[in-house]
């Protein structure tokens, strides 16, 4: 299986700022594969452990801070030397040993020159607390769940020769373009979540991408109540079962807490929004009050919106039928659906969280991106529609140089404005 976060690990390799690696990002992203898949073809030798698993690691690091006896005792009780520049150390799970996060400061400073990498399912919410990692003397990456390219990637590999070698709009061929939609209507039904990926490839089983969908599910529920910390579990949970509802809400309006329960306040769910958005399970976009350069200086920060990690997840979560997605021009949630597709594939490649622009009553901007200095509106359309009332008023208003639509149309560069469909998101910065 192929990941594109995987460039990144050999660019942190071979960088003159290397330091020790955190990998963060939610559970079942991939991360713990990732980290075995590139030590296996990138270095000579590696040890793994895993806090949650390897008592005796706990041990270790907890009797000692000392980058040279921790080397010298790792490799003692694994039998092998660690060589700088030839061994690497996966350290997994790592907030369950906060001692070994620690140590992470001892070993940029003291011995850089050997390769270390963590990870963890809820390393995030960690990292959110102050002091609980050496801010400065690490690097931090964060792995999404697999893109629309990654995913055409595993399934059908002559498809995506024809997507990688799109480097501007003269690389786009028309004659691809129904075939690709099926794919993109295919991938909102499996998603992007590895496990899925690799059954669908298997054996193309539906039932299984939803048996699968439903495991990972429970799985970040039961984390609920195992790492809140000062955190409720119930209302994580409330706060979870809510974002689907609150996506259905007429115009996709802004997040609301009594849509959670009559009586909640934000003061009661503050924390468990910083704690699903940490985790990497929700991303959290905020409103702008001027679509203006520098984008974050216009930033409010309590009129959000919160989306789910996965579009896939989403399809399960609002219980879509297949029959919906693949048949259905038009269907209930269909809009919402799609813009979280959308934003799940941007994160990665713009490696931070757009923003959105309600400019007016019933007038919006699905997303606003900061390119170096220019500011680029975003509509998002479910299907073939280019009637959108708000993107025309705000290019009127705004005349800016760049604007896109993502609908399922072909790719048409029209002045400023350039339609590109549903399944090239991760080309946009080539056809624009």
């Amino acid at each position: 299986m192929y990941r594109s976060a995987y460039n990144q690990l050999v660019e942190w390799k071979n960088s003159s700022r290397r330091k020790p690696l955190v990998i963060k990002g939610a559970r079942q992203v991939g991360k713990t594969w990732l980290m075995n898949e590139f030590a296996k073809n990138e270095y000579k030798d590696y040890i793994y452990l895993s806090f949650d698993k390897d008592s005796y690691a706990v041990k270790i690091f907890e009797e000692t801070k000392d980058p040279k006896i921790i080397l010298e005792r790792l490799g003692l009780v694994h039998g092998k030397p660690i060589i700088p520049g030839k061994s690497l150390i996966i350290l997994d799970e790592i907030q369950e040993c906060p001692n070994a996060l620690g140590s992470l400061k001892y070993f940029n400073e003291d011995a850089n020159e050997y390769h270390i990498i963590t990870a963890g399912s809820l390393l995030g919410t960690y990292l959110a607390k102050p002091m609980s990692y050496p801010v400065g003397k690490v690097n931090l990456i964060t792995i999404y769940p697999m893109t629309f390219d990654e995913y055409l990637r595993e399934i059908h590999g002559g498809m995506y020769e024809y997507l990688d070698s799109i480097v501007s709009g003269k690389d786009y061929v028309s004659a691809f373009h129904v075939k690709m939609i099926e794919f993109y209507k295919q991938y909102l039904i499996v998603g992007g979540m590895p496990e899925c990926v690799k059954s669908w490839r298997a054996d193309s089983n539906p039932k299984k991408i939803t048996a699968i969908q439903s495991e990972i599910i429970a799985l970040y529920e039961n984390d609920f109540t195992k790492h809140n910390g000062r955190v409720n579990s119930g209302r994580l949970l409330q706060l979870f079962r809510s974002i689907i509802p609150q996506l259905a809400k007429e115009n996709n309006e802004k997040f609301m807490y009594a849509a959670i329960a009559k009586s909640a306040r934000a003061k009661d769910f503050e924390d468990a929004i910083e704690w699903l958005v940490s985790s990497g399970i929700a991303y959290r976009l905020l409103n702008i009050s001027k679509a203006g350069y520098p984008v974050k200086a216009y930033e409010i920060l309590n009129y959000f919106k919160l989306f789910l990690l996965d579009a896939g997840l989403v399809k399960h979560m609002a219980q879509i039928t297949n029959k919906s997605i693949l048949l259905s021009d038009a269907f209930p949630f269909k809009g919402q659906l799609v813009e979280n597709y959308v934003l799940a594939q941007l994160l990665p490649l713009l490696n931070h969280t757009p923003h959105f622009y309600a400019f007016a009553q019933d007038r919006e901007i699905d997303f606003i991106l900061q390119h170096e200095e220019e500011i680029i509106p975003i509509e998002v359309k479910s299907s073939t529609s280019k009637h959108a009332t708000s993107f025309k008023s705000y290019i009127e208003k705004h005349n800016p140089k760049i604007a896109i639509r993502f609908n399922t149309n072909e790719y048409l560069k029209n002045g400023a404005i350039t339609n590109i469909p549903l399944y090239l998101v991760g080309k946009m910065f080539e056809l624009i």
